[in-house]
């Protein structure tokens, strides 16, 4: 399902108002707000213009990009991480040493986590 909301960010960043986009893609201002709304999903064509004005992947536009793939004995089943788990995520990589020691070891670093903790 296309992520309207991400689009709006997307615009809002690029400093491009509805009718500035519409008029990127040769549409209409009131089929942007749809689009942003989620009234209305866009045509491949459109996604792919979205892709090119923005330097987003497909992914990214349809909120697949924080989809995490489980296997579970021999079932697939995706579930989506939380915008909190993904900033969560994205500090620990700004902290090398920590990141290193949770990925590389997870067990450790949870105990180290919980002796610092009390």
């Amino acid at each position: 399902m296309f992520n309207g909301d991400r689009l709006k960010q997307l615009r809002i960043e690029k400093n491009l108002s509805q009718q500035n986009l519409a008029d990127l893609i040769g549409a209409s201002k009131s089929l942007i707000s749809c689009y942003e709304s989620g009234k209305r999903n866009p045509s491949l064509e459109n996604i792919i213009s979205f892709i090119q004005i923005f330097g987003v992947s497909s992914d990214y536009l349809l909120g697949a990009d924080n989809l995490i793939k489980i296997v579970e004995k021999d079932d697939f089943k995706y579930e989506k991480i939380t915008n909190e788990e993904l900033r969560f995520i994205e500090e620990l990589r700004n902290n090398k040493m920590v990141y290193d020691i949770l990925f590389k070891d997870p067990k450790r670093g949870a105990d180290l986590i919980k002796k610092k903790l009390g």
